[in-house]
């Protein structure tokens, strides 16, 4: 169970981390301040949910994880990329959408395959599962 709920823990640690990044890069091209102040509102709620699995790492003596360097800067370069071409609201729930389905396949995924974690675990990643599934729906406004 251990080794599980650590895993699970780190995913979501890591999923968190990149939302909140993610998150930071595209403000700056932001026009629309209804969807800035939306788009605050999901970053606290994920630094939130990213302290929450930080103090429970630190329970068991673990530390977080920091997101895979490889999603990171493919993230990075597309984010930029798409932005670059077309700054706009659409654009960007686009990518926060994107974004929220890989998380959503990520933390899904990790939880199939750590069915022993802890109950505090688990319910951390559906909690975080919500919330992107919130942020995705959110998003479909400025479409």
């Amino acid at each position: 169970m251990d080794k599980q709920t650590v895993t699970l823990l780190k995913e979501c640690n890591a999923g968190c981390k990149m939302a909140v990044s993610s998150i930071d890069r595209i403000k700056e091209f932001l026009m629309n301040a209804e969807l800035e102040q939306t788009l605050t509102a999901y970053k606290e709620q994920h630094k939130k949910l990213e302290e929450e699995s930080s103090k429970l790492l630190a329970e068991m003596g673990e530390c977080g994880q920091q997101p895979d360097k490889i999603a990171s800067a493919f993230s990075w370069i597309t984010t930029e990329v798409k932005l670059l071409v077309k700054d706009d609201s659409t654009q960007i729930a686009k990518i926060l959408m994107n974004g929220c389905n890989m998380g959503i396949q990520s933390i899904s995924e990790c939880m199939n395959k750590c069915p022993d974690a802890s109950h505090d675990s688990i319910s951390l990643a559906k909690k975080l599962v919500k919330c992107e599934e919130k942020l995705m729906e959110d998003m479909k406004k400025y479409l």
